[in-house]
């Protein structure tokens, strides 16, 4: 069963502006196994990754229906598998599955999130 459906839309232009002017958001926003993978990539995905990282976190939050506040950025982690997909590794979500999609364009980043219970 179906427990929340979140999505979110980030301009990647605001995530180049925080990399650049405001770098202390990155370690508000990223996990510590998130910002090492960040810390990896050349500078274009670096700004599509902590975009997708933050429109993740809050379609998470908007899923769970609290907003972030209630549930923070560090509260949820999105991760890649072997494959290179993205995969919610740690939330606050212990009831079921956590399913995540990611896209980009040349000037957005947006994500999906589906909470699943477990039956029975």
């Amino acid at each position: 069963m179906i427990h929340g459906i979140g999505i979110d839309a980030v301009e990647l232009s605001r995530m180049e502006k925080i990399i650049k002017e405001k770098p202390k958001l990155i370690t508000r926003i990223l996990t510590p196994a998130e910002l090492k993978r960040f810390e990896q990539l050349p500078f274009k995905r670096q700004v599509e990754f902590l975009g997708g990282r933050f429109a993740c976190k809050e379609a998470f939050s908007k899923a769970w229906g609290t907003g972030i506040g209630a549930v923070t950025f560090q509260d949820i982690e999105i991760l890649t598998n072997e494959r290179g997909a993205p995969i919610v590794t740690k939330s606050p979500f212990e009831a079921g599955a956590v399913f995540v999609s990611i896209t980009h364009t040349q000037e957005m980043a947006f994500a999906q999130i589906i909470l699943e219970e477990r039956k029975g």
